[in-house]
């Protein structure tokens, strides 16, 4: 499965601080099996975050992982581009990353991450922090495979509708 790597962060951008979370975040999509086909740098500006999910998603990448801009400051504004890529809401992924923040600290409930599906790719927003990213990759790292295999299959014809996984 192909995965692209978006660091949300101005000063990052600006080479006026080290990408930590990035490189960390592209390092456990390769151990969860994710060939990691892009790395980028993004500021912290809803346009520039839009226009570089779409082109992830034009050139047919099935797993985009966001890193940095879910909190509550004025300039974090992940979640709002990410919701006006995405197509469908998948808000498990979001949600687990949560729970699982929730049990190293109280401050996950801090982060506004989102977590959807445009086209045939994957969209999750993980927070900026590297710790962040070695407590709750794990969550979700069983069901990449198949979530990327999910999204690949042709559309049932002849059918109304498909019933689907979960609760």
């Amino acid at each position: 499965m192909r995965a692209a790597i978006l660091t949300i962060s101005t000063s990052v951008s600006r080479s006026e601080a080290e990408d930590r979370s990035g490189p960390l975040l592209a390092e456990a999509a390769r151990a969860a099996g994710a060939e990691v086909v892009a790395k980028e740098v993004v500021p912290d500006d809803r346009d520039r975050i839009e226009s570089a999910l779409r082109a992830q998603v034009a050139a047919g990448v099935p797993l985009i992982l966001t890193t940095g801009g879910t909190g509550l400051t004025p300039d974090d504004v992940t979640p709002e581009a990410t919701r006006a890529v995405i197509e469908r809401d998948a808000p498990g992924f979001a949600e687990a990353l949560r729970a699982e923040a929730l049990r190293h600290t109280p401050m996950g409930l801090l982060s506004r991450g989102v977590s959807g599906v445009a086209g045939r790719s994957l969209i999750v927003n993980f927070p900026g922090s590297p710790r962040a990213i070695d407590q709750l990759f794990g969550v979700l790292a069983p069901t990449l495979a198949h979530v990327v295999e999910t999204l690949a299959r042709e559309p049932r014809s002849g059918r109304g509708h498909r019933q689907g996984h979960g609760a």
